[in-house]
């Protein structure tokens, strides 16, 4: 049971450690030193679109190639194959504090671009789905300023978009306005610091070109993509340096400005207080009814009058029965550990800056690699409370354990892959990168849950402070509110009240390819989730042992994963609200990653309220004398 006094110490101590989070954070991870006229690569990531959810490499379009003809692949981490990255270089000439004035990208001035009528269509099809290009310069994704009009106030789009359509017809921004900054960190020392864009669609008629340089009206007629006859045009570009007070340690506020900041503390406020509801109702229920019930119990007075009060100590000679499919039971609680160790992990790791944005693919990668890992504890806690439930079968179960949630997360990614591939895109995940996946479940995850299961099934198994009967006792007729699904539907609420903000800042991340990097928040937010759960499955199993129910194992798990219902509401709610995806494919992928996260989220909780409820069932039935 949580106190007042260590939740408000708690809470504390996390504000402090979050504050301190802020001021170690580094994006970035070393700066690169340029001279004035050095060559700058500009590289090319992906394109992407939040109509489609997928992501194609820069040269899946007929755009301009490098002079050499040679492209130069950048070796990825694991995070950014799954992401669907294939970063590239491009034939962009860039030197440092050089400025360009128009320039162009590639063929020659009598001998423009010329498409098909295949390739105009798919390239119109692209700007009809709001295609955004993704370019790097010195690992510093490209932005597009965006003015609204209403309240002039600024705001930045990753990366740029491919074309606009007017009239039901594509225009192609051919020409791109680079604008660079940088910080002069000595004499003849430069580094980037900015990179943004502005884009333009530029006919190939209004273009004069003299020598190595061209030109346009201010009020040029835009570039059209046609579909029937194909398309001729030129790609051009022009570069702008300018010098800069930010320091190359603050390249990355503009992508990361804290917006939005009343809203987040809104939420921990607003965590906090349910915190503290269910404080109230645990410290009422708990502290008062309990002890009283527990001073009844050991007292040798009308102790048959108070066994007719209260029932909880009815059952205690079948509240420690094993439940029905034990192996299951251990290998689902298991997984639940696996998950919850990545997740705690992985979000304080990234709290304290090691998992920045500009290292692209390095949060899944940690995940990934830190779920493996886990797998040791997972088999050794697992084995531990199959032991005590007198499981026999230690080696299936842990086979079960360490195959259960990645065969489902595996199988379901690897249907959806089917669908990725017919569309050829990028977030397609390669054959090499599916067997890399395979040997890290087989080769490292797997031998460490056996490990983990062979220590194990040598300790002892967890202590009871009662027997179990030998007859089980019936279950007398249960309230109505009692009922599994309305208990789901009421234990859900609140831990899903204290997550539903921050989780509408997740669900943009990962759906409308936006940066998340609050993770301080994510972490507070994390603590208050993991408390509220627990208080939750404890309330829950009281009530429930009051009934004189004792099958709360599978319940326990059950109950406490409801906020996942209410996370699964949401994300319909989000698809048919926020989201502009109209075609089968983006909706069966939705579907399909929504599904792993609830679950996920589902067994990531009912882990968490299981443990709670355990503790709490040992410590009050070794509070009581039982003859």
């Amino acid at each position: 049971m949580f106190s007042f006094s260590f939740q408000i110490q708690s809470i504390f101590f996390i504000v402090n450690l979050i504050i301190c989070s802020y001021g170690f954070y580094v994006p970035g991870v070393a700066p690169v030193e340029y001279r004035k006229g050095q060559r700058i690569e500009v590289r090319a990531v992906k394109m992407t679109s939040i109509h489609t959810q997928l992501p194609y490499e820069y040269y899946s379009l007929p755009l301009c190639i490098p002079k050499n003809g040679t492209f130069q692949y950048k070796s990825e981490n694991l995070g950014e194959v799954l992401r669907g990255d294939r970063i590239v270089n491009t034939p962009y000439e860039i030197h440092m504090a050089e400025n360009i004035k128009c320039k162009l990208l590639c063929h020659k001035q009598n001998n423009p671009m010329n498409w098909n009528p295949d390739e105009s269509d798919k390239v119109a099809s692209r700007i009809e789905h709001e295609y955004f290009v993704h370019l790097l310069v010195d690992n510093l994704p490209v932005a597009t300023k965006i003015v609204n009009t209403d309240t002039s106030e600024h705001s930045i789009e990753q990366g740029y978009r491919l074309g606009f359509m007017s009239k039901g017809k594509a225009y192609i921004n051919n020409h791109l306005k680079l604008l660079l900054k940088y910080h002069k960190h000595s004499q003849d020392s430069y580094r980037v610091v900015g990179f943004e864009v502005e884009t333009y669609s530029v006919d190939k008629n209004e273009l004069t070109f003299a020598d190595d340089s061209c030109s346009f009206p201010t009020e040029s007629r835009p570039q059209l993509v046609n579909e029937d006859t194909g398309t001729k045009l030129y790609f051009t570009y022009s570069v702008e340096w300018g010098e800069s007070d930010i320091e190359w340690a603050s390249r990355w506020d503009i992508y990361l400005g804290m917006k939005d900041v009343q809203i987040h503390w809104f939420s921990i406020v607003n965590s906090i207080v349910v915190l503290f509801f269910l404080s109230g109702i645990l410290t009422m229920i708990m502290v008062r009814t309990l002890r009283r019930d527990i001073a009844r119990y050991n007292s040798d007075e009308n102790i048959e009058d108070m066994i007719e009060e209260t029932g909880w100590k009815l059952v205690h000679g079948d509240v420690f029965r094993p439940p029905p499919k034990r192996m299951l039971f251990a290998a689902v609680i298991g997984s639940g550990i696996q998950i919850f160790l990545m997740s705690l992990i992985t979000i304080v790791i990234a709290m304290l800056g090691m998992l920045s944005p500009a290292s692209r693919g390095a949060l899944m990668t940690a995940a990934i690699f830190l779920y493996v890992f886990m797998g040791l504890i997972a088999g050794y806690y697992s084995a531990r409370l199959y032991n005590t439930l007198k499981g026999k079968q230690w080696k299936q179960a842990a086979f079960l354990t360490a195959t259960l949630y990645p065969a489902i997360v595996f199988g379901t990614c690897f249907f959806l892959n089917f669908f990725i591939m017919g569309k050829h895109s990028s977030g397609a995940v390669p054959f090499s990168t599916m067997m890399a996946l395979l040997c890290l479940w087989f080769c490292i995850s797997l031998p460490l849950v056996y490990l983990g299961y062979y220590f194990g099934c040598r300790k002892q198994p967890f202590q009871h402070p009662v027997r179990t009967n030998f007859i089980p006792r019936k279950v007398p007729e249960q309230i109505w509110y009692m009922n599994t699904y309305v208990c789901i539907l009421m234990a859900g609420i609140l831990p899903f009240g204290a997550v539903f903000i921050e989780l509408f800042f997740i669900f943009n991340a990962l759906w409308e390819n936006q940066f998340y990097y609050l993770f301080g928040f994510l972490f507070l937010v994390f603590c208050i989730l993991v408390i509220s759960v627990s208080q939750i499955s404890i309330v829950m199993v009281y009530f429930q042992l009051c009934g004189e129910d004792y099958h709360w194992w599978w319940k326990s798990f059950i109950i406490s994963g409801g906020s996942a219902v209410y996370i699964l509401i949401y994300s319909i709610f989000y698809f048919f609200t926020k989201l502009e995806i109209t075609e089968f494919i983006p909706t069966l992928l939705y579907i399909g990653y929504t599904g792993l996260m609830v679950l996920t989220f589902w067994i990531l909780t009912g882990t968490i309220g299981f443990f709670a409820a355990y503790t709490f069932i040992r410590k009050i039935y070794a509070a009581v004398k039982i003859d």
